[in-house]
């Protein structure tokens, strides 16, 4: 009898336990989805970064940038930040194809950091990676001839082991290059009136109104926040007072991706990725970003209505579970459109935009695997001394790159654009036809991507080639390589003395 009743007794509380786990299942599931439609109160005009000033110093045109600590209003009040040349985030830069730029980058805050130009093509004791330290109260100043078309660049810190820290307290802006040749005025180009800069980033905030950078729960990826700030502006709008407006797309979060489109399923033009215009305007009514990746749209609005730019769910491809503790489920609303009761007119956005030369198979002489899984890439974490591969100054390469695992990983190159050869075997999606130097990777789909190594060779001073998921990044997915001479080969990566140049010189 006795027996019998504490046996009823196990099973009551065991069912009460798989009951409460159950709920808790449940109540953490329902729990990683997010949806911010129609929640919105888009109550603050956006705000446009200012263009960077600058002057002509001996032929070379010279910007200025410092790297500060400031306080910046979310909505919660003084939030601690980091800025450049303010508060939070950074002006744009920009520059015209042909000019020799000097950037001085001067560091007021009280630890090292770095700024890497993600996207440009310089050479690699100008390109800002983990080795080009900036110490505390010094001053960089790197040099190169800019020599790419038109494009929607960026800039933000690349510190081994810390970017994510340092992008998400706000150290990013944009950089524009300006290049006749591979422009298209018919597009909207009047930067702030027609032509927008949207630096999107997700944010979360503690108890007490200050940036939280935990991790996600279960993610495996890193920050996920609920609160979408474009240009540092939440709950933004934007008085549009033409037909037609081109919004410059960044997304500058840490690790989640975005699907942006408009809740009336209006369809707009692609016109633009990472590394300028496509060939022939690409006619969707999405665009989907992961951390690091650009895209330029144009929008076409009607007099006196209002819409919303949205992110939808992501197709992440990472299975059920993993796309829904990632971020994949969630809706964000960014951005209001205001259209003013009458539209200054625009031309209609052109089929054909620019020619692009294709890198041809045939000309690739070496073929590279890249595995991406748990955070390394081929079974390695970074080291600041290895060199990964030493690709010839001038010479074609195919990289086939693979993520192994089931967690949203992307891929990005420093110093080139690649072409998309092909994804999963086939022939590239027209968003993927263009220029790239970062790319989302769906688990278990191989891209082969294409790109020459031109101008510049240094066999001593690596570029990085990463996940561009920061907190991926952080923990060691990210390797290096040298450009030789014709014929050379890599010669000995020198962390110490970038140590002592960060801290001292």
């Amino acid at each position: 009898m006795r027996l019998r009743r504490v046996l009823a007794i196990v099973g009551v509380v065991v069912l009460l336990l798989c009951m409460c786990c159950a709920g808790a299942g449940v109540w953490i599931w329902n729990a990683q989805v997010i949806s911010t439609a129609d929640r919105v109160d888009f109550t603050r005009p956006l705000a446009v970064p200012p263009l960077a000033p600058s002057r002509m110093e001996a032929g070379r045109r010279v910007f200025d940038l410092r790297a500060q600590a400031g306080e910046h209003d979310f909505g919660r009040g003084a939030t601690p930040t980091w800025g450049f040349n303010g508060d939070f985030l950074g002006p744009t830069l920009r520059a015209a194809r042909g000019e020799q730029v000097v950037v001085n980058v001067t560091n007021a805050l009280d630890q090292t950091t770095t700024v890497h130009w993600h996207g440009m093509h310089l050479p690699a004791e100008a390109d800002g990676g983990p080795h080009q330290l900036v110490g505390a109260g010094r001053t960089w100043s790197p040099t190169w001839k800019v020599d790419q078309p038109a494009a929607t660049l960026w800039y933000h810190p690349h510190l081994h082991g810390e970017t994510a820290g340092h992008v998400y307290r706000g150290l990013a802006g944009m950089f524009l290059v300006d290049d006749p040749a591979t422009s298209v005025a018919a597009l909207p180009h009047e930067y702030g009136v027609d032509d927008i800069p949207l630096i999107v980033q997700d944010k979360k905030f503690d108890s007490g109104g200050k940036l939280d950078d935990s991790s996600s729960f279960l993610g495996g990826v890193g920050v996920l926040g609920d609160t979408v700030a474009v240009n540092g502006t939440v709950g933004p709008y934007l008085d549009v007072t033409t037909e037609r407006v081109r919004l410059r797309l960044l997304n500058g979060s840490n690790a989640r991706s975005y699907e942006f489109g408009f809740p009336d399923g209006r369809r707009f033009a692609l016109v633009g990725t990472d590394g300028g215009l496509l060939e022939s305007a690409h006619d969707t009514d999405r665009i989907m970003l992961s951390p690091g990746e650009r895209a330029e749209i144009v929008v076409t609005v009607r007099p006196g209505e209002r819409t919303v730019l949205r992110s939808y769910p992501q197709p992440l491809e990472t299975g059920l579970l993993g796309d829904r503790f990632t971020g994949g489920g969630d809706t964000l609303d960014i951005l209001q459109l205001r259209a003013a009761g009458t539209l200054a007119p625009r031309p209609a956005v052109p089929q054909r935009l620019v020619g692009m030369p294709r890198l041809d198979r045939g000309d690739a002489v070496q073929q590279r695997p890249f595995k991406l899984s748990g955070h390394a890439i081929n079974g390695r974490q970074m080291d600041m001394a290895r060199v990964d591969a030493a690709p010839e100054r001038g010479s074609v390469e195919i990289w086939k790159v693979v993520n192994n695992d089931g967690t949203p990983h992307n891929f990005h190159i420093h110093d080139v654009q690649f072409q998309v050869l092909t994804r999963g075997g086939a022939a590239p999606p027209p968003q993927l036809s263009g220029w790239k130097d970062t790319v989302y990777l769906p688990p278990n789909v191989t891209f082969e991507l294409i790109m020459r190594f031109s101008d510049y060779a240094d066999a001593d001073t690596p570029y990085m080639f990463h996940c561009h998921v920061l907190y991926h990044e952080d923990a060691g997915m990210m390797g290096q390589f040298v450009v030789v001479p014709p014929g050379g080969k890599p010669g000995v990566v020198d962390h110490v003395s970038h140590l002592a140049h960060g801290a001292h010189h």
